[in-house]
């Protein structure tokens, strides 16, 4: 995983100047110097800040905010290309008029060179391309920012396709995660509107993801995993990996010749059946994430491909979600009592499945709640779409300060992408009647004997290891309490303003002090008549008055540009 270490005032910012400079000229191309100004970066870059363009282009102030905004991540790079995707996915965190422009975010950049990709070979596995296949395409089917994938044969005849990570991507996105982590520290200080939702821990999530998404070999565990979840199913295909020649920076996996699922002209040409395709791919996203707990978590058309005989394939396992059996059965609760008009219950789920920024309003929350229900719950089956209800849920949850935990955004976000593809292969497809006898099967699958037994003993057992453990606990508490050991620990918040406030004071009492000498001490040279001299007047004392007046003004400018004369 990368490591965030904290960009300093002085020492790592500086150490990131380059690109902290080019971010900010970008953020000031596309009109974003309000939010440069709130966040106060001229406190960190002050000297830098007067060499940037400020005035946005021209033609960039016709687009809306939102718009601008998605260009200037694609500009970027990669790092912002994904976190502008992640946040796409986080209807608490962004604006809703945000997350549909985020989605358009694209991923494709050019190619990097052959020559390149067989120096990663070189490095990794210690041979050319040449060597280890008997055919290799030097031309990229595809490139991403993360890596390109190339087409080739193997000793054995069998296609594949090899993924071989972009040159120096590893250091351009942790560079990026640092400067994001420190302007994510400025906004907790001065937006208010963003305190609550902890900017800090978004860029910390999206540096845990980014980690996962950008060492191959994970991805390889994930097809692995995935593969042994749909062993003996045959509706699935998961591609064949090939381990002994796949690492961090390469992977190799079994070439798919299958069609799109949103390539309808294809699918009709080849004798696909459209709606068995939707049906089976609904079943098998919900199978994922209600049985397995392990799920696709970005099913879109371009990463599901139909095969002979409908049968169907996911690739791209980068991204991933995982739920836990909790997880699984508190949200399957929180469905069936919003189907079933539970009010009450629901709003016990809601609160059992968020996060909470804020003093919550039950009353409020439970009204709002009872107003969702009747808004869906006595119309026809056939007229409700599980997308729109569950993202009029997260509007809601949102509005009263809530947020679901990162694993359930995906979750959701896979559910309402599978949904999407479905209705376009099969407009009477009805997500919510398929995911019934899975949510059944978790709901009742508690009352098992042998569920009930296997919590019984972990419950037992954890009495058992609290009440072994509970003497010596005591024991330890009034030694410290006896020797005066026992201490409370105060964490002081919100000084960090202070202190940057402090810093520019005591810096320019510093610089006034200077100031003040150097024109004490030009007057001294002035007066001593010291040679040489220009028109009677000593030449040195001249140059330190000229060097004073240049600095009282800069110190001016500095104070009347922070607006506090």
């Amino acid at each position: 995983m990368f490591s965030i270490r904290k960009l300093g005032v002085i020492g790592r910012t500086y150490r990131h100047l380059n690109r902290y400079h080019r971010i900010l000229q970008v953020l000031f191309k596309y009109g974003f110097e309000d939010l440069i100004d709130r966040l106060h970066i001229d406190q960190y870059l002050e000297s830098g800040l007067q060499m940037i363009n400020r005035r946005p282009r021209p033609q960039v102030q016709r687009l809306s905010r939102q718009e601008r905004l998605r260009m200037a991540m694609e500009e970027l790079g990669p790092t912002f290309v994904k976190l502008g995707q992640l946040l796409s996915t986080r209807p608490d965190f962004i604006p809703p008029e945000y997350l549909s422009e985020l989605a358009k975010l694209q991923d494709k950049v050019p190619p990097f060179s052959y020559e390149e990709v067989v120096a990663i070979f070189k490095e990794e596995l210690g041979s050319d391309p040449e060597e280890l296949f008997s055919s290799f395409d030097p031309t990229p089917l595809a490139a991403a920012s993360i890596g390109q994938v190339h087409r080739a044969t193997m000793k054995d005849g069998a296609e594949v396709v090899v993924k071989v990570q972009r040159p120096g991507i590893e250091n351009t996105i942790a560079v990026d995660l640092e400067i994001l982590a420190h302007i994510a520290s400025l906004m907790e200080e001065h937006l208010e509107e963003v305190q609550g939702h902890r900017p800090t821990a978004v860029v910390h999530e999206f540096a845990r993801s980014l980690s996962r998404e950008i060492d191959f070999s994970i991805e390889l565990t994930n097809i692995q995993r995935f593969g042994r979840q749909f062993e003996g199913n045959e509706i699935i295909h998961v591609p064949r990996v090939y381990p002994e020649l796949s690492c961090e920076r390469i992977l190799i996996l079994e070439y798919i010749d299958g069609i799109k699922a949103n390539d309808f002209k294809g699918l009709k040409a080849a004798g696909c059946d459209a709606k068995v395709i939707a049906r089976r791919g609904a079943n098998l996203v919900m199978e994922q994430i209600f049985v397995h707990g392990f799920f696709h978590a970005d099913p879109h058309p371009g990463n599901i491909l139909v095969m002979e005989d409908n049968v169907i394939c996911f690739i791209d396992f980068g991204q991933m979600g995982r739920l836990s059996l909790k997880d699984r059965e508190e949200f399957t609760d929180l469905v069936l009592n919003l189907v079933a008009g539970k009010e009450y219950k629901v709003t016990a789920g809601v609160l059992k499945l968020t996060i909470h920024h804020g003093e919550v309003n039950r009353d409020d929350l439970a009204r709002d709640l009872g107003d969702l229900m009747d808004q869906y719950l006595y119309r026809p089956l056939g007229e409700l779409a599980a997308g729109k209800i569950l993202q009029d849920l997260l509007d809601l949850v949102t509005r009263h300060k809530l947020s679901l935990r990162p694993n359930l955004y995906l979750m959701l976000k896979a559910l309402s992408t599978v949904e999407g593809v479905g209705l376009q292969l099969d407009p009477e497809l009805e997500l919510i009647t398929l995911a019934r006898p899975f949510m059944r099967k978790i709901k009742f699958g508690r009352l098992h004997p042998r569920r009930l037994a296997e919590e019984a003993e972990e419950t037992g057992s954890e009495y058992l290891l609290l009440l072994r453990e509970l003497p010596e606990e005591l024991r330890t508490i009034l030694r410290q309490l006896r020797e005066g050991r026992m201490r409370l620990e105060f964490e002081h918040r919100g000084l960090q303003t202070l202190g940057n406030c402090l810093d520019r004071v005591s810096n320019r009492i510093s610089f006034a002090i200077v100031l003040a000498a150097q024109i004490i001490g030009s007057s001294l040279i002035i007066l001593s008549d010291i040679p040489p001299r220009w028109n009677g007047i000593p030449l040195i004392g001249l140059a330190g008055f000229l060097v004073a007046g240049i600095m009282g003004f800069w110190l001016l400018i500095s104070i009347i540009r922070h607006g506090r004369l």
